[in-house]
């Protein structure tokens, strides 16, 4: 139907490897547990809006530059790593009066920025554009592949099933946050281990061969 062949092994090959620990795993449960419920559904809302232009790009052909342009890959490639880099640094130096209050759960965060960061991690890893180029024609019909209707169909459905598995991660983190923010020490050491994480997520992205 619409083009689409073995559909349920397409939503079985889809759950298994949204469950698979990954950049936007701990991108999401880093922020969730750092920064609270909000911040880890906003968090995971980023990385899901990410997606959809990486669904876009592959139904309208434009992945497919990625896949045969060594320099557009790299540029992207990098520019992603710097980010991840970048955000890694900034929470593991991040300055006191950034960082929770003992004892108070009011905390100066600006949840837009937290969305936004989520997106622009998503897009710029070329590794998910290629995973979509790769992935999602196996379980289209040959004779409709020029049709973009079971793209957007498969890719959305991709898209919805990750976005829940996304959000409960973000609900299971954040349960670990209040605790976290009652313990000043425990909140500077987990912004650092947040931040490794970011930098190390951003070294391996940078080493990424195509």
């Amino acid at each position: 139907m619409f083009g689409i062949i073995n559909f349920e092994a397409f939503l079985l090959a889809g759950l298994l490897m949204n469950i698979t620990p990954g950049a936007d795993t701990m991108y999401i449960l880093g922020r969730s547990i750092a920064q609270g419920k909000k911040a880890g559904i906003l968090s995971a809302l980023g990385i899901s809006t990410g997606a959809i232009f990486h669904i876009i790009f592959a139904t309208l052909g434009l992945s497919i530059l990625l896949a045969k342009s060594a320099a557009a890959f790299e540029i992207v490639k990098y520019l992603g790593a710097a980010y991840l880099i970048f955000l890694g640094l900034k929470t593991i130096f991040k300055r006191a009066d950034e960082k929770f209050e003992l004892g108070n759960d009011t905390k100066r965060v600006n949840y837009r920025k937290i969305y936004f960061s989520g997106v622009l991690t998503n897009i710029l890893n070329p590794k998910v554009a290629l995973f979509f180029l790769a992935f999602l024609p196996q379980f289209i019909d040959p004779e409709y592949v020029q049709s973009s209707l079971p793209f957007l169909i498969l890719g959305f459905t991709f898209l919805l099933t990750g976005t829940i598995w996304c959000l409960i991660l973000a609900l299971f983190a954040s349960k670990l946050s209040h605790r976290i923010r009652k313990n000043y020490k425990i909140k500077m050491w987990l912004d650092k281990v947040t931040g490794g994480i970011f930098v190390a997520l951003g070294i391996k992205l940078a080493l990424l061969k195509k």
